[in-house]
């Protein structure tokens, strides 16, 4: 029989931004299979990180809010979340959770009158703390506070005290830290130094979607401080692509070890990027297409995928992809590739970024206009940042903008308006 871990060796589980039930936004004209697998990942999820948290023999698990969608709560989500928390409740593992912006207290209504028994909703009116033991040992205190309204504008981090009970001291909060990541509201907000002056070993964060180690190492003195990202990817922005999922954090002799990311996610959104650059024909880059789907499919670990394809680089090849209809056809032609039994490779978009073979260097050593033009853009992005330059833009175009801006970026937007601009002057020339 394996040896009993000593008193300060357990290993605990932090998760946050469930969004259980939500549908997977930007993609409702999806194949009815698509559209239902889609809908289906949030909960699947949910349930293997229940089966993560059971397979490493957490003695507890961390939900940093934004475990539902929106206020109304669906039915189904509420059962599932239920049913999940008693599966870990009866294999004797604590599940500790506070509410976001998401899913305030105060917001919403619910389905279950009586939560499994080792389950605990952090109120929204003060810091609570709460011991997690291990026979008559103090394995850790993991303190919390829950939103009480979506708009949670004070800075709650502020409540909780460095030592609260015994064992490692855990922070639970669903909070944006300065400076974390751009696109995020402002709920709860706080800064890394507030963060660390307060004294905790781990801070649970949730909010952001990305997975985000602010502070902490093996070793080190300085408090951890995470975000896990979302545990399943809700959109095509760029903040949802990749692995999703949770932490799994490794306690020995009372100091945290190891912080290790495992990924939870069904669906998993990928770019595959294929540069044209010494292809010749669609043929070749369809394959070339094909090729590196594969490749995110493998490693995506059987997962099914959504991916958005995106095409760089110069050659003869571009001109093909600009005739009328033929990104259509070849997203359609790539749909039609067969992938593995239980699973499946959704083509989302192609997204053109490619260019004619220009000699830019040739050009911009000529006496005409393409010469100053390439001089004049050259220089204003030196000067002025393209977020400068998209604030500049009359705010009826900004609003307009919004959407590509957020999915593109400003920096790759003004890149290819120049190069649009160079294909109209050569094809004029």
């Amino acid at each position: 029989m394996p040896a009993e871990p000593a008193d300060g060796d357990f290993t605990f589980v932090h998760a946050a931004d469930l969004h259980l039930d939500a549908p997977l936004r930007g993609l409702t004209a999806t194949a009815p299979e698509v559209a239902a697998a889609l809908r289906d990942a949030s909960l699947e999820a949910f349930g293997s990180l229940v089966e993560l948290t059971m397979a490493r023999g957490a003695a507890f698990l961390c939900l940093a809010g934004d475990i539902y969608d929106g206020a109304e709560r669906g039915l189904r989500a509420q059962l599932a979340f239920r049913d999940g928390l008693e599966r870990l409740s009866s294999a004797g593992i604590s599940t500790f959770v506070v509410h976001g912006n998401h899913d305030p207290v105060e917001e919403g209504w619910s389905a279950v009158s009586a939560w499994p028994e080792r389950t605990h909703f952090f109120s929204s009116e003060q810091v609570e703390a709460i011991e997690v033991r291990r026979g008559g040992a103090v394995l850790a205190t993991v303190q919390g506070i829950s939103f009480a309204k979506r708009e949670t504008t004070e800075n709650l981090a502020l409540g909780f005290a460095p030592r609260a009970g015994g064992g490692l001291q855990v922070g639970l909060l669903h909070c944006n830290v300065a400076g974390t990541a751009d696109g995020y509201a402002s709920y709860s907000p706080c800064t890394l130094e507030e963060l660390r002056s307060i004294g905790l070993d781990y801070w649970a964060l949730g909010h952001i979607h990305e997975t985000r180690i602010l502070s902490g190492r093996p070793g080190g003195l300085e408090p951890w401080i995470v975000y896990p990202g979302s545990l399943q990817a809700r959109s095509r922005k760029a903040s949802e692509a990749g692995a999703k999922g949770a932490m799994v954090v490794s306690v020995r002799g009372g100091r945290i070890a190891a912080v290790e990311h495992v990924a939870c996610d069904r669906v998993r959104f990928s770019l595959a990027e294929v540069d044209l650059s010494g292809l010749s024909s669609l043929s070749e880059l369809h394959s070339a297409l094909v090729e590196e789907g594969h490749r995110l499919a493998e490693a995506a670990g059987g997962r099914s995928l959504v991916l958005r394809a995106r095409i760089t680089g110069r050659g003869e090849v571009h001109a093909e992809l600009a005739r009328a209809g033929v990104l259509e056809q070849l997203t359609s032609a790539l749909r039609e590739e067969p992938v593995a039994a239980g699973s499946f490779c959704w083509w989302d978009r192609i997204e053109d970024r490619s260019s004619p073979p220009l000699d830019l260097e040739a050009l911009s050593a000529g006496d005409d206009f393409t010469a100053d033009l390439l001089s004049v853009t050259a220089a204003a992005g030196q000067s002025i940042a393209a977020s400068e330059l998209f604030q500049k833009m009359p705010a009826e175009l900004r609003k307009s903008a919004a959407g590509l801006v957020d999915e593109l970026g400003l920096e790759a937007i003004f890149e290819r308006s120049l190069l649009l601009a160079l294909d109209r002057l050569e094809l004029g020339s």
